[in-house]
């Protein structure tokens, strides 16, 4: 089994800052990547930043220079720093990770249950 907690969602006012967290847990063997996507009301899924466990990054287009994704490797934990929040970063934000298992074959993407930003006055 392998678990993805996410913690730090909440309401903001726009130009405020928000840090979401995501701890992967069980029987992991390897983490590859580690990322957060996000929902908006009424549209698709969307991959917000990832992580690779070299330290390579990725950000679309819409975050660059307002988000940072970090991720301690230890701990198996990423974290999603959020500043200059606008309202359109409203969304459900979902934590990734491409992991293989202990005595599993092959990797596979896991998911957290989702926490809810809400960024409005």
């Amino acid at each position: 089994q392998v678990h993805l907690v996410e913690s730090g969602g909440g309401l903001v006012q726009p130009g405020g800052s928000l840090r979401l967290s995501c701890a992967a847990s069980g029987s992991i063997f390897s983490i590859y990547t580690m990322g957060w996507y996000r929902q908006p009301p009424g549209k698709q899924r969307e991959l917000v930043a990832r992580t690779t466990s070299g330290g390579s990054t990725y950000y679309a287009d819409s975050v660059k220079g307002r988000f940072t994704i970090s991720r301690d490797n230890p701990k198996n934990t990423v974290y999603l720093q959020m500043n200059s929040l606008k309202p359109e970063d409203t969304a459900v934000y979902y934590c990734n990770a491409h992991l293989s298992r202990v005595g599993g074959q092959g990797s596979y993407d896991y998911w957290g249950q989702g926490t809810q930003v809400t960024v409005s006055s």
